[in-house]
């Protein structure tokens, strides 16, 4: 609540009810360009087939970052 004449308290962009969810579309048309500029791919466990591949991702990732917390485990 503010007085009236005052200002309006500042925004952020971290304030939960400002911005609705991010679309499928969205976050595909991020992840293109962020490897386009940056090289960095964001890929998501479930979408990998390749069981050799998927389980090489998830070894390297957890060597990186460590284990996950929630979701699926996949390979235990």
């Amino acid at each position: 609540m503010t007085l009236p004449g005052f200002p309006r308290p500042p925004r952020s962009c971290l304030d939960g009810g400002t911005r609705s969810a991010t679309t499928s579309p969205e976050m595909e048309a991020m992840r293109r360009r962020v490897w386009r500029e940056q090289g960095v791919a964001s890929l998501a466990i479930d979408d990998i087939t390749d069981p050799w591949l998927r389980q090489a991702v998830i070894n390297e990732a957890t060597r990186r970052w460590g284990r996950r917390h929630g979701g699926q485990h996949h390979g235990r």
